[in-house]
């Protein structure tokens, strides 16, 4: 069974997303009102038990992080998309993760993707 979770900074740690925004309004013009950047998982193949440790310590920090299961809160008339790795592409972070997961049971071999997902707010045509 493949489990899905995002991790999220919390408003007060949202730096990317701050950053992003900023660059979207100096740099391109476009006005948004929200930009929010979170981290997706796809996890297969580890245990249960060996999940619920990971989840507050390989894929997120409960003081800093947002994780959501399954499904990540967006409302009507948001922008969302992901930007992940081509098969075959080393992806750093997936890597890092599987061998974090295998500290906290050696036993076990997960395989784990990653992929960065926007969530942009704000009056925009699908042009820009």
């Amino acid at each position: 069974m493949i489990k899905r979770i995002y991790v999220e900074k919390k408003a007060a740690y949202a730096v990317r997303a701050n950053e992003l925004m900023e660059e979207l309004t100096n740099y391109l013009g476009i006005k948004v009102e929200k930009v929010r950047v979170a981290v997706r998982y796809d996890i297969e193949g580890m245990s249960e038990a060996t999940y619920r440790r990971a989840k507050e310590t390989v894929f997120g920090e409960p003081p800093v992080d947002d994780i959501y299961e399954g499904r990540i809160a967006t409302a009507e008339g948001k922008f969302c998309f992901s930007v992940e790795y081509l098969p075959g592409q080393f992806d750093q972070r997936a890597d890092s993760a599987e061998q974090c997961a295998q500290l906290l049971e050696p036993s076990e071999h997960p395989i784990i993707r990653s992929a960065t997902t926007y969530i942009i707010s704000g009056k925009l045509s699908d042009d820009e």
